[in-house]
């Protein structure tokens, strides 16, 4: 199947998309998670920022750059004329 150079520039701002998102995720919960230590001397509403961020922060986080996907794959379906229907 060839594609034309419209499929082309879809999947490619697909892949840096997913490519971004999946860098903040690393970012987020990987490096976060090997600087807990340092963290855990920090307190955050009384629990040690470590804890915090990994029982709070990073299921919000995972949750906004699902939401991120969302909104931004519609837009490039609206702008390249990709449809789910049949």
């Amino acid at each position: 199947m060839d594609l034309t150079a419209r499929h082309r520039a879809y999947w490619r701002r697909n892949l840096w998309l997913t490519a971004t998102l999946l860098t903040v995720w690393f970012a987020g919960t990987f490096v976060a998670g090997y600087y807990a230590d340092e963290l855990n001397d920090v307190s955050f509403l009384g629990f040690p920022l470590g804890f915090y961020i990994f029982a709070q922060g990073t299921l919000i986080a995972y949750l906004v750059l699902i939401g991120i996907y969302v909104i931004v794959m519609n837009w490039l379906d609206r702008r390249y004329g990709v449809s789910e229907r049949r």
